[in-house]
C-alpha cells in the first residue's frame, strides 16, 4: 500500500503558519496541562482519600509516559493539524478518522469550559462580588479574540503565561512544605479499596490530560521532527514533578476533606496554613490566575485547530476551515467557544472533567491502535521517532488506557451513555450522506 505520508493540503486548500520552537511546544505541553494542578485532581480525594488518589495518580503517571512516546512517534511521522483522526484515518480509512476525530473533538470542546469554571471560581474567591458564571463567560470572549492575532502571538503569550504559572507552583510548594505532616495526609483514611482507587482514575488523568494537543500544532512546527520529542519530552517532565509535589505536600498541610470538593485547592490550603488574611494567600490567588488562563488559552488553540482540520478533510462544514488575514481559523474559534459557552450553562466542572477524560481515553486507544497498524502496514514510513521498547512501551500504554476507560465507563454509565449515543448518530448520519465514500 502506499505510504501515508503527511502531505500538505491540497493545492487551494487553507495552510497554518509554520513558526513554532521547541521552547513554544514546551510552553504549549506545559501549558494545555497546567490548569490541572491548581483544580479538578483533588475531587479523586472525595472518592478515594489521599493514599487511594496517590496509587491512581501512580498508574495514570506510567500510562502517560508510555503514551507520550508512542504518541510522539505518530506525531513526527505524520505532522498534520488533524493530529489523531489523520493516524487513524491513515491506519483504518475514514469511518477510523471520524471516531478518532470525535473524541478528540469532545475532549478539546469541554476541557476549556471545566477551566473557565475554575477561572471564575478563582475570581470569586478574590472578588466576591465577581459572579463565577459571567466570569467563566468573559473568559472565552477576551481569549478567542485573543487566538485571533495569530499562532506566533498566540503561543508568545501562552510561553509567558506558562513561566509566570510554573514559577507560581514552585513558589506554592516553597509555602507549604515547611508545614507538611504526614499524619495528615493519612488521617481520616478512606478504606483502599480496588473500586476507589478505579473511580478516582479520571481526577487523575486531570494532571495530564491534554498533553496530547500539541499534535494538533504539528503542522505549525518549523522543524517537527526534532522540536516535537523535545517538546514532549520536557513538557511531560516537568508535569510529572509539578503534579506528584503540589498533590502530596497539598494533602498533608491540613485536613484534607476541606479541598477535596473545590475549584480552588491551592489557596485554600495556603488559606488553612498562613490565615485568609496572609498576603501570601491573596497574592497567590491572584498569580493563580496565570496557570488556569495558560491551559484555557492552550486548549482554545487545540479545541480550533482540530475544528479546523475536520473540516479541511471534509468531516465538518467547509466554512470552519476558513483563516482570517492573520491565518487564525476564525470560525473554528467561533464554534468551539458557542458550543464551551453552552457547557457552562449546562454542566458542573466533575461532569465536563468527566466528558474531557472519557473522549480523551477513546482517542489514546484508537491511536495506539493506529501505531501498531501503521507499523504493520506501512513499514517504509518514515519515522523520526520510533517508539524506545516497541511493542512492550505501546502495549503497556494500551492496557492502562483500557483500564482507565473501562473504570471510567463503569463509574459515569449516563455520560458515557450520553457520549456513545452522540457519536453513533454522527457516525450515522456521516455515512448515510455518503461521506466515508466521498473521502476514500
Amino acid at each position: 500500500m502506499p505510504t501515508p505520508a503527511a502531505t500538505p493540503p491540497a493545492a487551494g486548500a487553507p495552510g497554518l503558519k509554520k513558526a513554532l520552537t521547541p521552547l513554544h511546544l514546551w510552553a504549549l505541553a506545559v501549558g494545555l496541562v497546567i490548569s490541572g494542578e491548581y483544580f479538578g485532581w483533588n475531587y479523586g480525594w472525595a472518592v478515594a482519600g489521599p493514599v487511594g488518589f496517590l496509587i491512581a495518580t501512580g498508574l495514570v503517571t506510567v500510562l502517560y509516559v508510555a503514551f507520550v512516546f508512542s504518541f510522539t512517534e505518530l506525531t513526527t511521522a505524520l505532522p498534520s493539524a488533524g493530529g489523531p483522526f489523520v493516524y487513524a484515518q491513515a491506519a483504518f480509512g475514514p469511518l477510523g478518522g471520524l471516531v478518532a476525530g470525535y473524541a478528540t473533538l469532545v475532549e478539546f470542546l469541554f476541557t476549556p469550559p471545566a477551566i473557565a469554571f475554575a477561572l471564575g471560581s478563582y475570581g470569586h474567591f478574590l472578588v466576591p462580588a465577581l459572579p463565577v458564571l459571567g466570569t467563566a463567560v468573559a473568559c472565552y470572549v477576551v481569549f478567542t479574540l485573543v487566538n485571533l492575532l495569530g499562532i506566533k502571538e498566540s503561543a508568545t503569550f501562552s510561553l509567558v503565561a506558562t513561566g509566570l504559572a510554573v514559577a507560581e507552583l514552585l513558589l506554592y510548594l516553597g509555602l507549604v512544605a515547611p508545614h507538611f505532616r504526614a499524619a495528615n495526609f493519612l488521617a481520616h483514611p478512606v478504606p483502599l479499596r480496588a473500586g476507589g482507587v478505579l473511580a478516582a482514575l479520571p481526577f487523575a488523568i486531570w494532571f495530564y490530560l491534554a498533553i496530547e494537543g500539541v499534535a494538533l500544532v504539528a503542522e505549525e512546527v518549523q522543524d517537527p521532527r526534532r522540536a516535537i520529542p523535545r517538546g514532549y519530552g520536557y513538557g511531560l517532565g516537568t508535569l510529572v514533578a509539578l503534579a506528584l509535589g503540589v498533590m502530596v505536600l497539598t494533602g498533608g498541610v491540613g485536613d484534607w476533606r476541606r479541598l477535596a470538593g473545590l475549584d480552588y485547592p491551592l489557596p485554600e490550603a495556603l488559606a488553612l496554613v498562613l490565615g485568609r488574611g496572609s498576603r501570601w494567600t491573596s497574592f497567590f490567588a491572584s498569580i493563580g490566575l496565570f496557570g488556569l488562563v495558560a491551559s484555557f488559552h492552550g486548549t482554545l488553540i487545540g479545541s480550533s485547530r482540530q475544528v479546523f482540520a475536520l473540516a479541511r478533510a471534509g468531516y465538518l462544514p467547509g466554512f470552519l476551515a476558513r483563516l482570517n488575514g492573520r491565518q487564525a481559523p476564525h470560525w473554528a474559534l467561533a464554534a468551539g467557544g458557542v458550543v464551551g459557552v453552552g457547557a457552562l450553562l449546562t454542566g458542573t466542572t466533575d461532569q465536563l472533567i468527566v466528558l474531557a477524560v472519557l473522549g480523551a481515553l477513546v482517542m489514546y486507544v484508537v491511536s495506539l491502535l493506529s501505531l501498531f497498524a501503521l507499523r504493520r502496514r506501512a513499514p517504509e514510513l518514515p519515522r523520526p521517532f520510533a517508539v524506545p521498547g516497541y511493542p512492550g512501551v505501546p502495549l503497556l500504554a494500551l492496557a492502562l488506557a483500557l483500564l482507565c476507560l473501562g473504570a471510567l465507563v463503569y463509574f459515569n454509565l449516563r455520560l458515557s451513555g450520553v457520549f456513545a449515543a452522540v457519536g453513533l448518530a454522527l457516525a450515522g448520519a456521516f455515512v448515510g450522506l455518503g461521506g466515508a465514500r466521498r473521502l476514500r
